[in-house]
């Protein structure tokens, strides 16, 4: 079916919201309806008590505020709150969901490079993990230089090139950010148990494990269990362990490790395989952000928020909503 001219223009726009209206949205929300001071809405975006005051007032101008706050990202204010109170994070970004399914992880991508950036300073270590929508923040982090600053690679890689390979999302990133970069020279998973064990004994790769436990921050994404997955795309594994891994209750993976929905380590072989941090490592990092969106999602962000491996998320509106009906539901 063709698709008219407005239909575009009008999936465009979700896509790319206008910067300025989304943080007078977000500050407007917090002023007139979260009851906030200026000073703490000042606090928590990062901002001078002049640019919100400023902001308010392209609030008002705008018709962005009129009784109820009228922006496009009202609701997915409103959701931040509320997923930040359910699953106790730090902090929550909810972008409006695009009309169009298939922009969904350029969404979600786009917010989360522009929020990494937010984060980044100088003399800070950075955990890197995988996935598509990982991959495509990167456009969205400006290029700049920071002194002392390192990024590091939490999961072992792929034997050929693509754009997924955690390997090549690390480097890239340190190159736009002139930081240094550390990774596992390793495979996804290991052929055995003993395997992994001797490779995980070498001083390389001991070394790269504890900066990666060491990080001040880590970006990261999660993985489903269908066919669509990235896992499966590569065939990284095969679709009797894929069937395995849903006997066992597994709902996804948190860097290469597989979690049931709440959050534990299902009993599985693959467990004992995968090259990288481990979900215990990941709670212990003091600031950890998840990126991530989608329905066949849902299940392993809920899984991975209830069991704190994350304390900071980057969704889209209908994932939010479907994870606050999960924590409802399961208490």
């Amino acid at each position: 079916m063709n698709r008219t001219g407005d239909s575009f223009e009008s999936d465009a726009e979700n896509v790319a919201l206008n910067q300025e209206e989304q943080l007078a949205t977000r500050a407007a929300w917090l002023y007139f309806i979260g009851n906030s001071t200026q000073a703490q809405i000042a606090k928590k975006l990062g901002l001078t008590r002049q640019r919100v005051n400023r902001l308010l007032s392209y609030a008002r101008e705008q018709g962005l505020v009129q009784i109820n706050v009228t922006g496009k990202l009202a609701n997915c204010v409103a959701l931040e709150h509320e997923m930040a109170r359910a699953y106790e994070l730090k902090d929550a970004v909810v972008v409006p969901s695009p009309a169009d399914a298939s922009q969904l992880r350029t969404v979600i991508a786009a917010a989360a490079g522009h929020y990494l950036s937010e984060q980044l300073h100088d003399g800070m270590s950075l955990g890197v993990g995988w996935g598509r929508t990982l991959r495509l923040s990167l456009a969205s982090v400006p290029r700049k230089t920071y002194r002392k600053l390192s990024v590091v690679s939490l999961i072992g890689g792929l034997t050929q090139s693509s754009a997924v390979n955690p390997h090549e999302t690390a480097s890239h990133l340190a190159d736009i950010i002139g930081a240094e970069c550390y990774y596992f020279a390793g495979p996804a998973y290991t052929d055995s148990a003993h395997s992994l064990d001797v490779l995980m004994k070498q001083p390389m790769l001991q070394d790269v494990m504890q900066r990666g436990q060491r990080v001040d921050l880590a970006f990261l994404s999660v993985g489903d269990i269908t066919a669509q997955s990235t896992m499966a795309a590569l065939n990284l594994i095969t679709k009797e362990e894929m069937a395995s891994l849903r006997a066992k209750g597994a709902t996804g993976d948190v860097c290469s490790h597989w979690i049931n929905v709440e959050g534990e380590m299902v009993d599985h072989p693959l467990n004992s395989r995968a090259v990288g941090l481990l979900p215990d490592d990941l709670r212990k990092i003091k600031d950890c952000i998840l990126v991530s969106g989608g329905k066949a999602k849902v299940e392993v962000i809920h899984g991975a928020l209830r069991a704190k491996l994350a304390n900071r998320i980057v969704t889209d509106e209908q994932t939010a909503l479907q994870l606050m009906a999960m924590a409802s539901s399961r208490g």
